[in-house]
């Protein structure tokens, strides 16, 4: 789990736009949530029971996929550079979807609007997809999980110091919150911060940039955000896969493979879950990754989590879905002044 240059100034006549995604950015678009919030509250009312219910289930499902996905990254990088499974992950990636290529046409693909916005978003993601892969092969999966899962606080933090965006008395406490939950979860001491802690640290807040640019590329197509960083993950693997190549077993190889069919069907989960069901509904389930990345990474790798990743980890869960609703609730109000 990428995303806006745009101010959310109440005195704007734009309803701000929460900042949600917690899924991997190299296969997420953005473009489906900023559509969604925009139309949720007129197709709410349509939803069924059993509409809400199929996109639940398909959110955890990409949720546990996008989990699973990593299980088999830090498998495979315990073997295998970072650049030869990006190299490996991309191709099996752009293969899968070679034909919404086709459909698009290479002009929409190679020629996008704001293509210097996409260019940065690119670079920065293929630096953030690059530090995680380099990280997961030395943290345990529920540490870097829980990181990972403040972002969105980081979204709005960044968001506030350098868009000017205006952030209330409760959201602020929020943030501190998460990041003390930050704080407590990566228990900083000369032993225990560590170079891949760091990285870990680095590779959020990039996490969180993606997602602010690719709410200021809500214009662009979906098939552009998710093809450019998979074609910038293929180059960054071509350059610097060759001089620590390994060569894969079969076995490993449909492993690395997999990498890029699973990211991308879990993407589609996604997408096909916001559709059937309000964001407000779905997307406090991503938090389930830190359930699945604790159960995995136990189950596979025997990493037990401690007391501070389970407190840490509840708050900055809690601090998330309190600026999330509180977002919506703005982004409602607002809404309704404008009626």
């Amino acid at each position: 789990m990428s995303s806006s240059l745009e101010k959310s100034d109440i005195s704007v006549k734009t309803p701000q736009k929460p900042h949600t995604a917690l899924i991997e950015p190299s296969f997420g678009t953005g473009e489906d949530l900023e559509a969604l919030s925009e139309t949720s509250d007129k197709t709410d009312r349509d939803q069924t029971a059993q509409h809400i219910l199929m996109g639940i289930a398909l959110m955890i499902l990409a949720i546990f996929m996008y989990v699973a996905n990593d299980v088999m990254g830090k498998w495979l990088v315990s073997t295998y550079s970072v650049g030869q499974v990006l190299l490996i992950r991309s191709v099996a990636g752009l293969v899968l979807l070679s034909p919404a290529f086709y459909r698009e046409g290479w002009r929409t693909l190679l020629m996008p609007p704001q293509w210097r916005m996409n260019l940065v978003r690119v670079v920065i993601t293929t630096a953030e997809v690059s530090s995680f892969y380099w990280t997961v092969a030395y943290m345990p999966l529920a540490d870097l999980v829980t990181i990972y899962m403040a972002a969105p606080i980081f979204v709005t933090a960044l968001a506030w110091a350098f868009l000017g965006e205006k952030i209330d008395t409760p959201r602020a406490i929020a943030v501190f919150i998460g990041f003390g939950g930050v704080v407590l979860a990566m228990r900083p001491s000369s032993a225990s911060l560590s170079l891949p802690a760091l990285v870990a640290i680095a590779g959020c807040v990039m996490f969180s940039l993606i997602m602010i640019i690719t709410r200021h590329l809500r214009g662009t197509k979906g098939i552009v955000l998710v093809g450019w960083p998979a074609g910038a993950a293929l180059i960054f693997g071509l350059v610097t896969a060759p001089t620590h190549w390994v060569p894969p077993t079969p076995r490993d190889f449909a492993l690395l493979a997999m990498l890029g069919v699973v990211s991308t069907i879990a993407h589609i989960a996604v997408n096909r879950s916001l559709k059937l069901a309000p964001a407000s509904v779905v997307m406090p389930y991503q938090y389930s990754q830190i359930i699945w990345a604790v159960l995995l990474g136990i189950l596979i790798f025997g990493d037990w989590p401690d007391m501070a990743i389970v407190v840490g980890s509840g708050i900055i869960v809690a601090a998330g879905l309190f600026i999330f609703f509180r977002e919506q609730s703005q982004a409602k109000k607002l809404s309704r002044a404008l009626e």
